[in-house]
């Protein structure tokens, strides 16, 4: 009998929100994981309960993925553990809020750089695995502010801009082959997002849309394996994203400019 090779789903910015609610859904579905997070105390804590819960084999890389040479050391670790990857999820991100001109431009070139170039890169240096597999998945994290342009947000809402292009583009690219291709698109979730970037004003007011990252999370990997395109959860962010596609540019950010003014 031939041995079956162990397979192995990869998440970015798996110690905590999304990414780590994401892990525990396929867990329950007996998916062996590969964790990555900046955090080593998170990512152990996590492994270990996971590992413990579900009796998957669970193993992490703590790295800073905002890192030009970190997608790279990546694909090593996988390479050099042969780790069978037949599932791609790209959560790893953050935003930052305020004027353009007045935000520390090292700053939001780093997050250009893990929101956009950091996907790009793992996408492609991974590919090549996900390929031999007979099926196999990739899940990068958008987000509806992808929809719009976001004043306030210009450079968060234009990677996530990218990152839906991006993904459509290389769904059509691979739809004769074995890799299946999405894009989740939450809006508010429960996950410290405004904090972190600077939107402690509109952080209350998101407390009353804040869907909860275990319900995006289970959402996304349904809508993962059914093969979406683009996922889009809860009813309110559905509408939100149909009327961004009729309604006028300048009406749409005249609105979003209101919402997160500084």
């Amino acid at each position: 009998m031939l041995e079956t090779k162990m397979k192995y789903a990869l998440i970015t910015g798996a110690s905590k929100g999304i990414g780590k609610s994401m892990a525990i859904a396929l867990a329950k579905r007996k998916i062996n994981l590969l964790l990555i997070s900046r955090s080593v105390d998170e990512l152990n804590v996590l492994q270990t309960a996971l590992k413990n819960q579900y009796g998957i084999e669970v193993h992490s890389l703590a790295i800073d993925l905002s890192q030009i040479e970190a997608p790279k050391a990546v694909l090593n670790w996988v390479m050099e553990n042969n780790y069978a990857t037949h599932i791609l999820i790209n959560n790893a991100g953050y935003g930052l809020w305020g004027k353009f001109g007045e935000l520390d431009l090292a700053t939001q070139l780093e997050m250009c750089q893990l929101n956009m170039t950091t996907v790009t890169a793992l996408c492609h240096l991974l590919l090549p695995l996900l390929s031999t597999e007979k099926k196999a998945y990739i899940l990068n994290v958008c987000s509806t502010a992808a929809y719009q342009a976001v004043p306030t947000l210009a450079i968060y809402s234009a990677t996530k801009a990218f990152i839906l292009s991006f993904t459509r583009a290389l769904r059509f690219e691979l739809k004769d082959g074995p890799v299946s291709v999405s894009c989740l698109s939450p809006g508010p979730v429960d996950t410290g997002f405004a904090q972190r970037a600077g939107l402690d004003a509109f952080s209350k007011m998101a407390e009353k849309f804040n869907m909860q990252p275990d319900k995006v999370a289970e959402i996304a990997i349904k809508g993962l394996f059914a093969g979406k395109a683009e996922i889009i959860p809860g009813f309110t962010n559905i509408i939100s994203v149909y009327a961004n596609r009729i309604l006028p540019k300048g009406f749409i950010e005249k609105m979003a400019a209101g919402i997160y003014k500084t």
